[in-house]
């Protein structure tokens, strides 16, 4: 095949996809205004002697569709940077559904600000409720049916991609047997390429692949075959230069390039592709808590805390007083404490301790009675009598709203610890959990607190970095309520 004949084809490819994608992206847009009318629609019913048309009329002013235009326009760039538009053959159902949660969490956090700061009457909790729901129900459906349906034509030998794979190691094969069990992803094997070795070629004709050549022949091949995707697995470390040939052999024809990646010996870690400036950089994190997911629960942080903080005066103000006037000193407790990336920062608590009680503690380490880097005692002497109160009841942590709304805490996160514990941390692993915010509540303050060993702390933190998600943070706030009630752990 001429090259002339394989770029018409990649060209034809490329414009089909990009039409199946600006399709997708005006049904995504219609789906916004369809769910936006639904949402008015029940709006407008809660409103008496006003009929739909009516409520609608009032509301449409030039402010109004000119803000309506902006909230469209973000919504589609949230769409967009969720990855909903990229390609997702190799993409889960259940990722992408992912991805369309975080983007409607963005966006219906974005009207419930707009409602908060702008007088606008329309947007209620029943219209958010709404919008977001049928929002959530419509997008799941289309792409279920339009994954069923690329599914269907694959199977019927339509929508393939031709690839050739690179190595005729372990790795390689097995990625051939995954691809062949998975018919539904529209994967054709041409071949395998690798070093002229006879135990290699036996290896890849025995498993029934075809064998095309050496490293070398890749070249000429795809100049001469029709070839969508080239997949390379050879050792990078040891293969290094044959791998950066073929990447710039298939940049330069047009080929898509996928690596399996074995740079490090990564236990939890995870890879991802970034870029800076153009410049493509591989980033290594590990959990799971970054990106659309920082930003969605900083908004939940912030409404969240702002509203108990509120509701809360009351309880607040009764305690400043109690606490003045049960025993000399501040009424607040301000500390240094470690937070993401072990940046210092102020923590507030209500004052249970008398006067001068960190410098006691020295004086009182013989008496710790937990394992590991933390320091408690059952009876400690230093606590004022409303502060053993306070304590068992955790109102003493309220103050602590304030850091969560100033950017230093989080609702949900590992305890925030003091500088005296970190420096008595002696196993790498631990210091993980200053990968995140620290918080008000977390697993360890659900699951027994200090009925629990510092071992099984530091493993309930680690576990909640690795499968954080908005719902296991909404699972251990509504949990955080009972075990506040029954002094669960406190001391």
């Amino acid at each position: 095949m001429n090259n002339g004949k394989q770029n018409a084809e990649n060209r034809t490819c490329y414009e089909r996809r990009r039409s199946v994608v600006n399709a997708l992206k005006v049904f995504d847009l219609g789906v916004v205004l369809a769910c936006f009318l639904l949402a008015a629609a029940f709006a407008a019913q809660s409103i008496p002697d006003y009929s739909l048309v009516e409520f609608l009329s009032m509301r449409v002013k030039i402010s109004n569709f000119l803000l309506f235009g902006v909230f469209v326009t973000v919504w589609h760039f949230t769409l967009s940077a969720v990855g909903l538009y990229q390609s997702g053959r190799l993409a889960s159902f259940g990722g992408e559904v992912l991805d369309i949660l975080k983007a409607i969490s963005f966006g219906t956090g974005l009207l419930l600000i707009l409602s908060v700061t702008l007088p606008i009457e329309m947007i209620d909790n029943q219209f958010l409720i709404t919008f977001s729901l049928s929002n959530l129900a419509l997008l799941i459906l289309g792409r279920w049916v339009i994954r069923f349906a690329l599914n269907w034509a694959r199977l019927l030998g339509r929508n393939h991609r031709d690839v050739v794979i690179v190595g005729a190691n372990n790795r390689a094969l097995k990625l051939a047997s995954r691809f062949q069990a998975r018919p539904e992803l529209g994967y054709r094997i041409k071949g395998f390429v690798d070093d002229q070795d006879a135990a290699a070629i036996n290896r890849i004709k025995r498993a029934g692949y075809h064998w095309l050549g050496g490293l070398g022949d890749l070249g000429p091949f795809l100049t001469k075959n029709a070839v969508d995707e080239v997949i390379v697995c050879l050792p990078i470390k040891s293969f290094y230069e044959e791998i950066a040939r073929i990447v710039a052999l298939c940049e330069a024809q047009g080929v898509i390039v996928r690596l399996l990646p074995d740079l490090f010996n990564l236990m939890i870690g995870r890879l991802r592709m970034d870029a800076l400036d153009g410049v493509p950089i591989v980033t290594i994190t590990t959990g799971t808590l970054d990106g659309y997911g920082l930003l969605l629960k900083r908004l939940f942080d912030v409404v969240v805390s702002s509203i108990l903080l509120a509701v809360l005066l009351p309880v607040l103000l009764t305690t400043a007083l109690l606490i003045k006037a049960t025993s000399p000193g501040p009424v607040f407790f301000v500390q240094d404490r470690l937070g993401r990336s072990k940046r210092l920062f102020k923590i507030f608590k209500f004052r249970t301790m008398v006067v001068g009680a960190d410098r006691m503690q020295q004086q009182l380490e013989h008496l710790n009675q937990v394992d590991g880097a933390a320091f408690k005692i059952r009876n400690d002497p230093r606590i004022t009598p409303i502060g053993r109160f306070l304590r068992e009841t955790s109102i003493d942590e309220l103050p602590q709203f304030f850091n969560v709304v100033k950017g230093d805490m989080s609702l949900v996160g590992p305890r925030p610890l003091p500088v005296r514990d970190y420096e008595n941390f002696s196993v790498d692993w631990h210091r993980r959990r200053f990968s995140v915010k620290p918080g008000i509540t977390c697993l360890w303050q659900v699951s027994g607190r200090s009925d629990l060993d510092f071992h099984q702390w530091m493993e309930l933190d680690m576990s909640y970095i690795d499968h954080w998600s908005l719902w296991l943070d909404a699972k251990i706030l509504l949990r955080t309520v009972p075990a506040v009630f029954q002094r669960r752990g406190a001391v």
